[in-house]
């Protein structure tokens, strides 16, 4: 059980397309602050049919592409 399954599944349950979520979003689904782990367990996200794109610490924004 990875700390981000939560995200994980969200991402897979409400999305069906490339879209973008704030860190805050991010922090709210997930249920837990962001932190550089995020890099480490961003791989598994595959699992569910996506991956993540560009990180931009500017915007504070994630991309989700789907597969």
């Amino acid at each position: 059980m990875s700390k981000y399954d939560a995200l994980w599944h969200w991402i897979k349950d409400n999305q069906n397309s490339n879209f973008k979520l704030t860190y805050s979003e991010i922090e709210d689904i997930a249920g837990l602050p962001i932190d550089h782990s995020f890099l480490t367990y961003k791989k598994e996200l595959q699992k569910y049919g996506f991956k993540v794109g560009k990180i931009s610490m500017k915007e504070q924004t994630v991309s989700f592409e789907k597969l």
